[in-house]
């Protein structure tokens, strides 16, 4: 299922309407953990496509049925910016420039790919997953980014940003953030 989302701030409380009135009916219980991360990391992603790229973005939301006990959510925003999500020095006063961080803490797995002539950036939960299982929870499998810059993430220009795809690993924080641009 998917919103087409307009270059409106606006559009950000409309998707997290739109994902609850579709989590009601997945079998997903409203005050479920998975619910409120997955309300929290479209609102983290549709912002970012709202605010940095001024066009129209598509969310796309594909959860799992009642039946599917463990099962992955897989949450994707479109835009139609070519800029590679980098990295994005934050002081501790700063009141923006976390939210790929929060995704990076939150998601079990979480990249970017280029589609068309923008970029999707992409989320998964997996239902039943608790934070701590697993091999690293909240980091993809399948990196090929450098580490770079001085905040520790593919860097503006760098081959590896520009070459645009891959999943994400465990970048250390201490107050650095990805902005998708």
């Amino acid at each position: 299922m998917q919103l087409e989302i307009r270059p409106d701030p606006a559009e950000v409380g409309r998707a997290r309407r739109w994902a609850r009135s579709r989590i009601a009916g997945s079998g997903i219980e409203a005050d479920e953990p998975l619910a409120e991360t997955l309300i929290l990391l479209i609102s983290e992603l549709v912002t970012n496509a709202v605010v940095h790229t001024g066009c129209p973005a598509l969310l796309r939301l594909s959860l799992p049925g009642v039946e599917a006990g463990e099962a992955t959510v897989r949450l994707e925003v479109a835009d139609s910016s070519t800029r590679a999500p980098v990295p994005r020095c934050v002081g501790d006063e700063a009141t923006g420039g976390r939210g790929l961080a929060l995704v990076d803490g939150l998601a079990d797995r979480w990249g970017w790919s280029v589609e068309g002539p923008g970029k999707r950036i992409w989320c998964e939960l997996d239902r039943c997953a608790r934070p701590g299982d697993g091999d690293g929870h909240g980091h993809g499998q399948a990196a090929e980014h450098a580490t770079a810059a001085e905040c520790g993430g593919a860097a503006e220009g760098d081959a590896t940003a520009e070459a645009g795809a891959g999943a994400f690993r465990s970048p250390v924080y201490g107050g650095f953030a990805y902005e998708a641009v």
